[in-house]
């Protein structure tokens, strides 16, 4: 009833949408030449000799230039859809290709479209449906990533493409403001970086230091009430620095009761990374900041488990944890796989030099 209603309501406003976008292609024959190049050799999928970020940002920029819709906000786009298929993978199955965005075959032709496999773009405009031609073959193909990418674009291009614009047409699609949120947090990270290749990944302190660790994940908690323990504890002194494990941006930064002064940090693969118990913060840093890497946030500490500025009530360590985004939830998994990961690949950069 949901789909239903969403797509009887937005209808009227693709087929406007789908009579303008002709003249637009008549108006931009550089990028609609551009757009009909790639779309063969994205039907034979990636070749295992070719760089699938260098293609993706190459078919976003594209669209980009076909659509005036900024790069970065259509690979957040990219972005968030696929996570949203890594967490809900039965649900949305993820998608084959260089794109993520996800459409059921339904969405894609119209909810009243007798032909479930219809590739017209003018009768699937008719029934309302998101497919849109985007490789320039006069057909809308659910397979084909630039229409996939395309058809996403247009349904944007509808409400505009100025920032507020993209906002509507975001709450409009996904009806909640935690979507517009991550891909607003995304499009800034991709947008400061100018690269979709972020999978770069530190241990959250120097591997030269002394600190230890095991797999601490789900362990029973009392205070504060029964809980289970959602990350691994990394032990190590007073001081010790305390870094980002990614690109991301810091989400939050304060004082928590359970975990004292903690920071959060969210990454391009909508994990967000908890860090807490710290010492104190870089007096820098605030919410919104960017991060990379290795880039000192904080100091080891024993904070928390009280009111603001409570210490010492449990020796020093880093409480770090990793929570994957749903869309509508967050939910804790063991940080303990990737923090072992993180090590062996730092200790073998620093043998290397």
């Amino acid at each position: 009833m949901h789909l239903f209603k969403r797509q009887m309501r937005t209808a009227g406003r693709c087929l406007i949408a789908a009579l303008a976008l002709p003249l637009l292609w008549n108006q931009s024959p550089t990028a609609s030449a551009a757009l009909a190049a790639p779309s063969a050799s994205i039907e034979n999928k990636v070749s295992s000799d070719e760089n699938p970020y260098a293609q993706r940002k190459d078919l976003f920029h594209k669209i980009s230039t076909l659509t005036g819709i900024p790069w970065f906000y259509l690979a957040a786009i990219d972005q968030y859809e696929r996570t949203l298929s890594i967490a809900r993978p039965k649900k949305r199955p993820p998608r084959e290709g260089l794109i993520g965005i996800y459409f059921t075959p339904l969405e894609w032709v119209g909810m009243m479209n007798p032909d479930e496999l219809d590739r017209n773009v003018s009768s699937i405009s008719f029934f309302g449906g998101y497919g849109r031609d985007g490789s320039g073959d006069g057909k809308a193909d659910l397979t084909n990533d630039a229409d996939v990418l395309y058809s996403m674009a247009s349904h944007i291009l509808a409400y505009g493409n100025k920032e507020d614009d993209l906002r509507i047409a975001l709450w409009e699609h996904y009806q909640n403001s935690r979507s517009i949120e991550r891909i607003e947090q995304f499009a800034k990270i991709y947008a400061a970086r100018n690269t979709l290749d972020l999978s770069q990944h530190a241990f959250p302190v120097p591997v030269r230091s002394r600190y230890s660790f095991r797999s601490t994940w789900g362990a029973g908690r009392s205070w504060g009430g029964y809980r289970i323990h959602e990350g691994t504890d990394i032990f190590a002194g007073y001081g010790v620095p305390v870094r980002s494990t990614c690109y991301g941006i810091v989400e939050n930064k304060g004082w928590n009761p359970y975990g004292g002064w903690r920071i959060g940090i969210r990454d391009t693969d909508n994990i967000y990374h908890y860090y807490a118990h710290l010492q104190g913060f870089d007096k820098n840093l605030k919410e919104g900041d960017l991060l990379t890497p290795g880039q000192v946030i904080g100091w080891v500490g024993s904070s928390g488990y009280g009111k603001p500025g409570t210490s010492g009530k449990f020796p020093p360590h880093l409480h770090y944890g990793v929570y994957r985004d749903n869309g509508l939830t967050e939910w804790s998994f063991d940080p303990y796989p990737l923090l072992k990961r993180w090590e062996r690949s730092e200790r073998t950069t620093n043998k290397s030099h």
